[in-house]
């Protein structure tokens, strides 16, 4: 096997003089004889060789494009018993003190007004 880069060509434009006009990244394979027969290659008669599919995650952990999978696949699924529990906590105590923030104003109110 050898592998070259080809990074030159010949451009009209100036003359036709050789300038770098793009990379090019090859792999030639050197074969004997009776495997080139074997394989013939560039006749459209069989697929390139295969390569191994890539190895892709499942899911994408990219915080700043998709943050709410990012919340339910790493948060969500260890602590949601913790979540909800911590909401109701929470509700029941804003609860508890906004009674005894508007209690004196309503006992005010019930002893004065009637």
């Amino acid at each position: 096997r050898l592998c070259s880069l080809l990074s030159s060509g010949i451009n009209a434009e100036y003359g036709g003089e050789r300038t770098l006009t793009g990379k090019v990244e090859m792999e030639l394979e050197i074969l004997t004889e009776a495997e080139a027969i074997e394989k013939p290659a560039g006749k459209g008669r069989e697929e390139p060789n295969p390569l191994d599919p890539p190895q892709r995650p499942e899911t994408s952990f990219n915080w700043l494009s998709n943050p709410w999978k990012v919340f339910v696949l790493l948060i969500w699924r260890r602590y949601k018993w913790h979540l909800i529990l911590g909401l109701l906590v929470l509700l029941l105590l804003l609860f508890i003190v906004l009674m005894a923030y508007t209690a004196p104003a309503a006992i005010n109110n019930a002893i004065f007004s009637g």
